[in-house]
């Protein structure tokens, strides 16, 4: 059996969490470029309340840093995201934490760019959906799994539905399949697909691009562009943080998470004959 979120054998082994001292979110400068790197390898970047803390801490600074025009989003080992920490305790405090945390890569008034030579699944795909532009390499694979576990995709619906194919976007909300970086572009997830490479290529000119512009072009050219993004948080944003936060309470989500955590089958899985 694998892992439904990664498609690795599930006893691959896993590191043990990080100690309070060392951070699940590194930064790092590139010629006026904030590298923000998600190294959490024992969860597969998973978005704990520690790192989605971490990550807005450290998007503060860089909007905050006059020297950095823009944000590169990327991360360690073969996993960008692996959506929610199924092994935290389900909390509507999650939920409004993910809000806070896609907004405020929308929110940002300088470009967040993404880096993706891995696997996303569920919650890691509003990430990209957040982001401004973003470039999928050798590696990448992504999924929409939470109507597998009981879930649904609330609250990274705000940033995704604007942006993606809608036919396209029904399908994988409700089959849960995984699909490539080219498939990925096709359908608006990500900017540019490198299936090739490993996305560095396909981002070289963007971040030049990136780095000739002003603080005040950058800013204001990013409202215009987000605009119907925006407009989806503040009209929908409390009532999918509490639709999320339901649904991670419910019994179904209790059974598709338990089975996750035993590696096995779900009963409604089970009872469909698969």
């Amino acid at each position: 059996m694998t892992d439904p979120l990664t498609d690795a054998p599930t006893d691959a082994p896993t590191d043990a969490p990080a100690g309070p001292d060392v951070p699940l979110v590194r930064s790092s400068d590139d010629r006026g470029v904030r590298v923000l790197t998600l190294d959490s390898p024992h969860n597969r970047n998973a978005l704990s309340a520690r790192l989605v803390a971490e990550l807005r801490a450290g998007l503060a600074a860089a909007g905050a840093d006059p020297e950095v025009r823009a944000v590169l989003l990327t991360h360690t080992g073969n996993t960008f995201c692996a959506g929610a920490d199924l092994r935290e305790p389900p909390a509507a405090s999650g939920a409004l934490g993910l809000v806070e945390l896609l907004r405020a890569i929308v929110e940002l008034p300088k470009p967040v760019v993404a880096r993706v030579t891995g696997h996303v699944r569920a919650g890691g795909l509003g990430l990209l959906g957040a982001c401004d532009i973003s470039a999928a390499g050798r590696g990448a694979s992504f999924a929409f799994t939470e109507a597998r576990l009981g879930l649904a995709p609330a609250v990274i619906s705000m940033p995704l539905l604007p942006r993606l194919d809608a036919r396209a976007a029904a399908r994988y909300y409700l089959t849960g399949e995984r699909f490539d970086a080219a498939e990925a572009a096709r359908i608006g997830l990500v900017t540019v697909a490198d299936p090739e490479g490993d996305a560095d290529g396909a981002l070289a000119p963007v971040l030049d691009g990136l780095r000739r512009g002003s603080p005040q072009g950058l800013a204001e050219s990013k409202r215009l562009v987000t605009a119907e993004v925006r407009r989806a948080f503040d009209r929908d944003g409390e009532a999918l943080a509490e639709l999320s936060a339901r649904l991670f309470a419910s019994a179904e989500a209790r059974e598709g998470m338990t089975a996750f955590r035993e590696r096995r089958d779900p009963v409604w899985a089970t009872e469909a004959g698969q």
